[in-house]
């Protein structure tokens, strides 16, 4: 009898294939039953998540630009009229000014010059100042504004009337305190509107007795509250602004002027300090010329800032 050869896969070998095969489908259905999670019923679902208010804006500066070199030398020659007369090395000196020791030149920033003659002298400051909010719902312009508005204040220029339509708000972290206008719009000309201007000295009912900068008391007799060169809000210079100008001096034979012009763009705030002191025979310093000089730097500063 001839034998059968012996062919691999025959019935034995196809049983065991078959039962590995049931078994991988077994194992299969068993591992995809634990990851098919848990039933939709049990499932919580926040509705909230994934909804998140939008951070307020950031200010259109993140840097400020060196100070003591930001005044033409013109400027000071002008500001500074005693230092023609000295040495060579001390004028040097006067117009190289002297910066403000500040902990982060990103945030603050100042220098300041000076120049004494026989029977004047004059000094001139610049501060510049970076507003951050760290408030994300408070944009850094707001809280610039916030800043800049308490200035204003502490000057005792009031605040121009907010149009009905206008949203106001109350300085952050002053519950009840002054309300926040926004940004004042720039006039044709770039010069002071009259109309704001007379607003912004009228006498308001519960409005602060105006002050100068050293808060040294209403301004004296003599001042420019009659001249059309009182402490008043500015148009043209900045987004808002204001000139502050206090007349007094430390002693009978001491005549002396401080004006300040502050103005705000975006995030920045700056102040002009000038000041002139009259001795002697010296007749006592010019109310119109002090500012003309400030408000010239000042516009020269705020073009820089645009650059």
């Amino acid at each position: 009898m001839q034998r059968k050869r012996y062919a691999p896969g025959g019935t034995g070998s196809t049983a065991r294939t078959v039962l590995v095969l049931a078994l991988g489908l077994g194992l299969g259905a068993g591992l995809s039953g634990c990851s098919s999670g848990t039933p939709a019923d049990d499932v919580t679902v926040d509705a909230k998540a994934g909804v998140a208010s939008p951070a307020a804006s950031p200010g259109r500066y993140r840097t400020l630009f060196e100070p003591c070199g930001a005044v033409p030398q013109g400027v000071l020659k002008e500001m500074l009229p005693g230092a023609a007369a000295l040495p060579d090395p001390e004028r040097d000196k006067a117009y190289r000014g002297t910066a403000a020791v500040t902990y982060d030149t990103d945030r603050r920033v100042g220098c300041s010059w000076r120049a004494d003659a026989p029977e004047t002298s004059h000094r001139l400051s610049l501060d510049v100042e970076r507003v951050v909010s760290y408030d994300t719902s408070v944009s850094d312009d707001d809280r610039a504004q916030e800043v800049y508005v308490r200035k204003q204040l502490a000057a005792g220029i009031p605040l121009p009337p907010a149009a009905p339509s206008e949203n106001v708000g109350t300085p952050t972290g002053t519950p009840g305190g002054p309300t926040v206008p926004p940004a004042h719009k720039p006039s044709a000309t770039g010069g002071a509107d009259p109309v704001n201007a007379a607003a912004s000295t009228a006498p308001t009912p519960g409005a602060p007795t105006p002050t100068g900068p050293t808060g040294s008391g209403p301004t004296p007799s003599g001042g420019p509250s009659t001249t059309g060169l009182e402490p008043r809000v500015l148009e043209g210079l900045g987004e808002v602004a204001y000139l502050d100008d206090v007349l007094g001096g430390p002693g009978a034979s001491s005549r002396q002027r401080s004006v300040g012009v502050v103005f705000r763009t975006s995030n920045v705030i700056v102040t002009v300090s000038y000041r002139e002191e009259a001795t002697g025979s010296a007749g006592a310093p010019d109310a119109r010329e002090l500012q003309e000089r400030a408000l010239k730097l000042a516009r020269l500063l705020a073009d820089r800032l645009e650059e």
